[in-house]
């Protein structure tokens, strides 16, 4: 087993031909009403499994009829529809247990922040530190047989209704396991609310695009893999996602929760100064506590400035947030709809095994 530090890694892709989000691994042609289509599944299965208590998850997770896929980003391709969705989507936020069997998890007020100072001059500056340091990580040697393992603890901001009355609350900050193997055909996710207590399956006949095998191929010249990026988001963007926004978060994606080579994470911070629109902060917090600088973008059209936090002294990735800098029909500014902070990266031998833990 070798364990590593922490370094950006890209979130859990479906299977696309290069870098984009998806519900299924193998996506036939008109995918954005598959999309749709699959949202409204979400709302039906949902509905059925609970006993009239109504909340709403974060876009990260997205419920498929019969297996979760928790990694589909609506941010780039439903914006209307989700905020749509608000109080009407059942999750595993419930107080009580949910019909499928997921763990309950609590909720409390809503989760806010300080904003932090945007620098519109300083990011190109700041991403080139973070480029550096990020091409200077050590990488370890994956085999075939080993697993890429990726801890993290996220928590998250919605609206919740019951008996007609909607209030804003937040889920309690909870772990999150992923396991994936580097041919990106089998993994396991353990998370409390969105899983039961023995997690549920990755795997799929087809590889996830954030497999380790596949990031070893993408291009490495920022320029080329902007283009790349610009290319397949607009593929799926809906449109009233602003076109530089979907690139910015399909970046984003690519960051927080995977393997990539050190060269290519590189490379995407590099990609990420050609965004217009990107800008350095300069305090930002991760989901357990951890202050640092952040590189970030503002959604003018939801309000909602997304934020890639590292450490200020190492600029080592310690995880994403999405921040309400103008108040909008759904979230008061200051509010903070998702956070995500990654708090261990390692290569293991067999699914399921935790870096450190005996026996």
């Amino acid at each position: 087993m070798n364990a590593t530090p922490s370094q950006p890694h890209p979130a859990e892709w479906t299977e696309t031909r290069s870098l984009l989000p998806s519900v299924e691994r193998d996506l036939p042609a008109g995918r954005h009403q598959f999309h749709k289509e699959q949202m409204m599944v979400q709302i039906r299965e949902d509905l059925r499994s609970t006993d009239g208590l109504r909340t709403n998850e974060h876009p990260r997770a997205a419920v498929e009829p019969r297996r979760r896929n928790p990694f589909l980003r609506r941010v780039i391709l439903l914006p209307a529809m989700a905020c749509a969705l608000a109080g009407a989507v059942v999750g595993g936020l419930a107080l009580t247990g949910g019909g499928d069997g997921t763990t309950s998890l609590a909720t409390g007020p809503a989760l806010t922040t300080r904003i932090g100072t945007a620098d519109t001059q300083g990011a190109g500056q700041l991403l080139d530190h973070i480029s550096l340091a990020a091409a200077d990580t050590s990488e370890p040697t994956v085999r075939d047989d080993q697993f890429l393992y990726i801890a993290s603890k996220v928590a998250s901001t919605h609206p919740r209704t019951i008996d007609d009355k909607t209030t804003m609350v937040s889920q309690e900050l909870h772990s999150r396991q992923v396991w994936e193997s580097p041919d990106g055909k089998d993994g396991w996710l353990i998370e409390p609310g969105n899983t039961d207590e023995g997690g549920m399956t990755l795997a799929g006949p087809n590889p996830v695009s954030s497999a380790y095998n596949r990031l070893t191929q993408l291009p490495t010249d920022p320029k080329v893999l902007l283009r790349q990026i610009y290319k397949e988001s607009d593929a799926v963007r809906d449109p009233e996602v602003p076109r530089d926004q979907a690139a910015f978060v399909a970046i984003g994606d690519l960051l927080v929760e995977s393997y990539p080579p050190a060269n290519l994470t590189a490379a995407l911070y590099k990609a990420a100064a050609g965004i217009p629109g990107v800008v350095a902060v300069d305090d930002a917090v991760d989901a357990v506590g951890r202050h640092g600088v952040a590189i970030a973008r503002l959604d003018e059209q939801s309000g909602q400035r997304t934020e890639w936090i590292f450490d200020k002294k190492t600029y080592a990735f310690l995880g994403e947030r999405s921040v309400q800098v103008e108040s909008n029909e759904t979230y008061k500014k200051g509010m903070v709809p998702f956070t995500i902070a990654i708090t261990r990266r390692a290569v293991v031998d067999e699914m399921k095994e935790v870096p450190g833990r005996v026996g």
